[in-house]
This record gives structure tokens, C-alpha cells and sequence, in this order.
């Protein structure tokens, strides 16, 4: 069916955005990152920022706000042992190796060993990369091996999530095995550009309406899991923190 200009215009954005935030002004969204987020940017962090502006997939990047955040929940919580699934070129992933003490490591999974080593060799600059366990493939059966050594339950403290939104179920009933009791697992994109709250026939990209479905599910799913508290943040495009209660 053929959509008119008017309509366009009211369709629910992804690779068009001026930013990931749903803030509704790009000024104060600016001003945010201008006042306290872009001055306490590590350089190395930056860089990588700035090369990724520039890949056609940059949707997919950690916002520079949403790293500080997670850069600060590690700090707060004095992670040293992490896993992050999905990683692209590593904005996060950085993000968290600075974050860490120099023992602490991450495990981080992802299927494009070319995204990663666009970022690698920023991240080695930053001399972070002796902290940073990167292996390709699917998660799901990565995830399954780890489980399958006993002393991988409850051995990370911090587990970030930002990969297919369609899996973010399988990825949770494994990573609360993964996490320590107390320690913090954060998924990323749970509020999909804001669609979450659309009504079922609002127009949008078919990008955003085939994967709306898993996300509203995937909120729905963690909220009555008894398991975990959780804190849902419009950082971003949403990030919900999940703390394991036991």
C-alpha cells in the first residue's frame, strides 16, 4: 500500500535518526552531551565514535550517554568479571574494558568478527584489549557451553545484552544463571525507538514493527520475573537494568 508524504513523515524512525534518545528535542539532547557527557569522553572512545559515524550500520552503536552510564554501573558495583553479547565495533565494549581494573576482563560474543576488528585497533590503543575475551559466533550455543562448566554460574558480576532483540528471552533465562546473585545485567533497546507504546496499527518501518513484538514480550517477561528487580531508563533507546535477587 502506498504511503503519502504526511505519513512518512509520522513514521516511527530507526536509520534516519539525528540521535538514539527519546527526548523530543535534539537541543536538549545536544545540550545533555555537550555539558556532561562529551567532555569526560575518553579520547580513544571518541575516536571509535567517530570512525562508526561514518559505517552504514551505525544504528547499532552504543550512544555515547548510554556508555557513560554503563561505564559508571561498573564502577558502582566493582565489576571485574563481564560478559557483553553483541558488540559491533566496540563502543561499549571499550567502554566497559576502561571501566574495569586492570585484572578485570570481558567476554564478549558477537557474529561479525569483521565489526570487531574495525574497532580493534582503537581499542588496543586505549590498552585495553589484554582485558577483552572476544568470541565469534551465535550466543545461544556459546552461552550453553559456558553453563556447562559449573563454575561459570554466578561468576560474572555485570552482563550487558545488545544483540537480536528476537532471542533477548533465551538470552535472559541463560544470563541469570551467568550473573552472580547482586550483580547487574543491562539489555539494551527496550523502549525500539518508542514503539513500544505505539498503538498496533501506527505506521512504522517494517525494521521496527517485525522485532516490536519480542520487545514488548521481552518487557512483559521480565517484569513478572520474581527473580530479579528491575529499573527501565529511557537512556538511549532504553535500557533496562535487572539486579539478581537470587
Amino acid at each position: 500500500m502506498a504511503v503519502n508524504n504526511e505519513e512518512k513523515q509520522q513514521l516511527i524512525p530507526h536509520t534516519d535518526l539525528v540521535h538514539k534518545s527519546l527526548l523530543q528535542s535534539d537541543a536538549l539532547y545536544e545540550y545533555i552531551l555537550e555539558t556532561s557527557v562529551l567532555p569526560r569522553e575518553h579520547p580513544c572512545l571518541k575516536e571509535l565514535r567517530e570512525l562508526t559515524e561514518n559505517h552504514s550500520q551505525k544504528i547499532m552503536a552504543t550512544p555515547a550517554d548510554e556508555g557513560q552510564l554503563i561505564s559508571m554501573l561498573i564502577k558502582l558495583i566493582n565489576a571485574k568479571n563481564t560478559l557483553e553479547i553483541g558488540v559491533y565495533t566496540g563502543y561499549s565494549l571499550l567502554t566497559t574494558a576502561l571501566a574495569l581494573p586492570s585484572d578485570g576482563k570481558v567476554l564478549a560474543l558477537d557474529m561479525s568478527r569483521e565489526y570487531y576488528e574495525m574497532g580493534l585497533p582503537i581499542i588496543e590503543k586505549a590498552g585495553v584489549a589484554h582485558k577483552i575475551d572476544f568470541r565469534q559466533g551465535p550466543a545461544l550455543p556459546l552461552l550453553d557451553q559456558l553453563l556447562q562448566d559449573e563454575n561459570n554460574k554466578g561468576a560474572f558480576d555485570f552482563i550487558f545484552v545488545d544483540a537480536d532483540k528476537n532471542n533477548y528471552i533465551n538470552y535472559h533465562k541463560r544470563v541469570l544463571d551467568l550473573v552472580k546473585v547482586g550483580g547487574l545485567i543491562g539489555y539494551d533497546n527496550t523502549l525500539w525507538v518508542g514503539s513500544v507504546a505505539a498503538p498496533d496499527d501506527a505506521p512504522m518501518h517494517s525494521f521496527i514493527m517485525n522485532l516490536r513484538g519480542y520487545v514488548i514480550e521481552f518487557n512483559k517477561y521480565l517484569a513478572q520475573d520474581l527473580r530479579i528487580e528491575i529499573c527501565q531508563l529511557s537512556v538511549g533507546d532504553g535500557i533496562t537494568l535487572c539486579r539478581r535477587i537470587y
